[in-house]
């Protein structure tokens, strides 16, 4: 045996070692120790040794976490391994966590794959780990400047050009067969991208500005990596798994992608001062003070949190109403009295399609892009609604498992957009049987711009292009299956041949 391979066996030993230490000091500490006995935690299944609920949760943790809440109350306790978890699963639940004790428990849990604290409490807006002064200054910052009526507003003329160009590359794939989520994703990414750098930074073929579509995919493919260390605390210092190293690098190629066109505004910024007018959201942050490395660790959250959201949704949206005939005849027939022989959507008349609104509705309960919204975590011991939450406990809101629950909704697994026809539920979290967006302090904030590109896209999509699956599948046979990654994503990518409409 070569010494090289000899080390690589080695190497290969270590970490079941690892992990078996860990485990035994982890069940010691959790599953022996009195003062756990004597914690009034939630009802929930009893946990494995070592695992916790882990292999009973399985892949599909929003679908097994529902029936654990039909099974034992609407507040349960679970284990991921040694971590505690804590999951609000019925709107008097979810109050209690996004109202009652909103203050306390919008404390925001970290992923150890990404974690870095000190720079999540500088320039963090959705993942800062509390909300302090420094939140709330990133918050009013980029409320103000990317998510109010009046900065939505003013790129409407940014959003119709980037419809134009998606149909226009559409076109030039008539009677291919493309998947929904490549050309949606690019689209709402290069919105975001022209409000935050004015320009560019994705193509519909190849790897995008300086090769950063490559970048940010492995990043979030990264993001789908379950990670020991946020399972078992004694591994958080170890990176057993490699996973924070290879975030650092992916997150240094990001940063240099789009180095050049910070560094050129620096200069224009330093030559035209003081007198220097933003003309967008990175004019913004150089005059905000911002420095190199918050500008960069802000972006990649709001591109993160802002694109693959409403790209699921749309494709979801557009999968549910293929499979039922009758209801995207009736979206097409209300675009045709709306919207009548227009070449192109006029986003003017987006609020007068009042049933492809309802469809969009519909789509967000049935399919919650983020079905247990962003983890929390208790930063002290609390109480909810009579049971002891122990220090350093996940807090999670089961909004999938909410908007199917038959008490709620009547026949909660069908998608009936009419069921919105006389329901006044909509999306500002303060209803809590519909919570798409969260509610709360912690409330999606970009839940103003997914509320107008959403049936946007859709719209100009079903305006511009017959629709067809490919080998000419049945669409009533369209599969429907969800998994859960970074949001909920169709399992299999819905796959379409268009054909642009006289």
């Amino acid at each position: 045996m070569t010494k090289m391979a000899a080390d690589d066996q080695e190497q290969q030993l270590v970490l079941p070692i690892l992990l078996l230490l860990a485990s035994l000091f982890i069940t010691l500490k959790y599953f022996r120790s009195p003062s756990s006995k004597q914690t009034k935690l939630p009802p929930g299944p009893k946990p494995w040794p070592i695992l916790g609920n882990l292999l009973q949760i399985g892949e599909d943790a929003h679908a097994s976490m529902t029936r654990f809440a039909q099974a034992y109350g609407p507040l349960i306790s679970l284990r991921l391994g040694g971590q505690l978890l804590v999951v609000a699963s019925s709107p008097d639940a979810a109050a209690v966590v996004l109202k009652t004790q909103d203050r306390l428990l919008s404390a925001r849990y970290i992923f150890q794959t990404v974690h870095d604290e000190a720079l999540h409490r500088e320039c963090s807006f959705v993942f800062s780990p509390e909300c302090n002064d420094r939140w709330r200054k990133v918050r009013s910052i980029c409320r103000a400047n990317l998510f109010t009526a009046k900065a939505i507003d003013s790129q409407a003329n940014l959003r119709r050009m980037k419809m134009d160009e998606m149909v226009e590359f559409l076109v030039s794939k008539q009677g291919s067969v493309v998947e929904i989520r490549d050309f949606v994703f690019t689209t709402v990414f290069n919105i975001l991208s022209n409000f935050i750098f004015s320009r560019d930074l994705f193509d519909f073929v190849g790897d995008g500005f300086n090769g950063i579509k490559a970048s940010l995919k492995k990043m979030v493919t990264l993001g789908l990596t379950p990670n020991l260390a946020d399972y078992y605390s004694l591994l958080r210092n170890l990176d057993l798994q490699g996973l924070r190293k290879k975030a650092t690098i992916y997150r240094k190629q990001i940063d240099s992608a789009w180095k050049e066109l910070i560094d050129e505004r620096r200069k224009i910024h330093l030559q035209n001062s003081p007198n220097f007018v933003a003309r967008d959201f990175l004019d913004v942050l150089i005059q905000s003070q911002f420095n190199d490395e918050q500008i960069n660790h802000l972006i990649v959250e709001i591109f993160l949190a802002g694109t693959d959201t409403t790209t699921m949704t749309v494709e979801w949206a557009m999968a549910e109403m293929l499979k039922q005939r009758d209801i995207m005849a009736k979206v097409r027939e209300e675009m045709k009295r709306e919207i009548n022989n227009q070449s192109t959507v006029d986003e003017s008349k987006i609020s007068q399609l009042h049933y492809l609104w309802k469809c969009v509705k519909e789509t967000l309960r049935l399919h919650p892009p983020a079905p247990f919204l962003l983890p929390r975590v208790a930063p002290t011991d609390c109480e909810l609604m009579g049971y002891s939450i122990p220090k350093d406990t996940l807090i999670f809101v089961n909004v999938w498992g909410i908007g199917r629950d038959p008490s709620l909704w009547e026949d909660s697994l069908s998608f009936n957009p009419e069921r919105f026809t006389d329901c006044d539920v909509d999306f500002k979290g303060y209803d809590y049987r519909y919570l798409p967006f969260g509610g709360g302090r912690r409330i999606c904030p970009g839940l103003p711009m997914a509320s107008v590109q959403i049936p946007l896209i859709l719209a100009t999509l079903i305006h511009n292009f017959e629709l067809s699956l490919p080998n000419g599948q049945d669409f009533s046979k369209l599969d429907l299956d969800g998994k859960l990654g970074v949001t909920l994503q169709k399992k299999k990518p819905l796959q379409l041949i268009l054909q642009k409409r006289l």
